[in-house]
């Protein structure tokens, strides 16, 4: 179980003030579960994912993994931002790789793991490519497999694909479903697209605007669905879905306006 419990996150202005970005954000991420964190922007989702990913401490609170206090960075945990950070002078397998060589993993057996996880994202053809000759998607691609490479208990996942064209962040979201599936990872996920949050999250949390808290909470079916029969378009145009993608609008919409009348 990752266990986040009361976490909450103050900034300091340059004026000196207090700004506080989280307030008592309490979750629960078991194994094998996609939490996604849903909300405008300014809401706390990269705040809550750094303070998982050991980037940033807590004010007060706390966050453990399986037991054990966060306090910093660590190969448990797997992360994915909205840009790639490959390393362009280094080939695809390489940058896969790159976690397990600074582990002290042998060659042999690291390009065996990175060759393993390029089959998984369907880049084995590309291993020998440079990170410039691959499209966005594909980038992103090896970057979740660079995040896999060291097995990680949890993948932690800064709005990937916010960055690609409509038809490749589909096809990212699929493909993601099915690493999901086949890996068996526990992924908490952080996107603005309510579309995005409902296919991927086993469950979905809505956040409110600054300072951010979980003002509702959703279990979902539609990923397992998706997983199981491999046509996204049947969910997306269910009753289900779209009544409940209205529904967490409504949720959203009213967070911010209660936040405009505070203001």
């Amino acid at each position: 179980m990752l266990r986040i419990d009361q976490a909450t996150v103050f900034f300091a202005a340059r004026d000196g003030r207090a700004v506080q970005a989280l307030d008592r954000v309490s979750l629960d991420i078991p194994e094998g579960s996609f939490v996604v964190a849903l909300g405008t922007s300014g809401c706390g989702k990269s705040t809550l994912l750094n303070a998982m990913a050991g980037f940033l401490p807590l004010s007060h609170g706390s966050i453990t993994l399986d037991g054990r206090p966060i306090i910093g960075p660590g190969a448990d945990r797997g992360v994915v931002f909205q840009k790639d950070t490959l390393l362009p002078w280094k080939s695809v397998l390489d940058n896969v790789a790159l976690g397990l060589k600074f582990a002290g993993i042998s060659r042999t057996e690291r390009r065996d793991r990175a060759m393993e996880l390029l089959r998984l994202v369907g880049l084995q053809d590309f291993a020998n490519a440079a990170p410039y000759e691959l499209s966005g998607g594909m980038r992103q691609r090896v970057g979740i497999a660079r995040a896999l490479a060291p097995d990680p208990a949890i993948l932690l996942m800064d709005e990937p694909f916010g960055a690609l064209d409509s038809m490749t962040r589909e096809q990212m979201q699929e493909l993601l479903v099915s690493v999901w599936s086949r890996t068996g990872k526990r992924i908490f996920f952080i996107t603005h697209s309510i579309d995005e949050a409902l296919v991927l999250g086993t469950q979905v949390v809505v956040m409110s605007p600054r300072p951010g808290r979980i003002v509702a909470r959703f279990d979902l079916d539609f990923v397992r669905t998706i997983a199981r029969d491999g046509d996204p378009r049947a969910v997306k145009t269910s009753v289900a879905f779209t009544g409940l993608r209205e529904d967490i609008r409504a949720i959203i919409h009213q967070s911010e306006d209660q936040k405009e009348l505070v203001s």
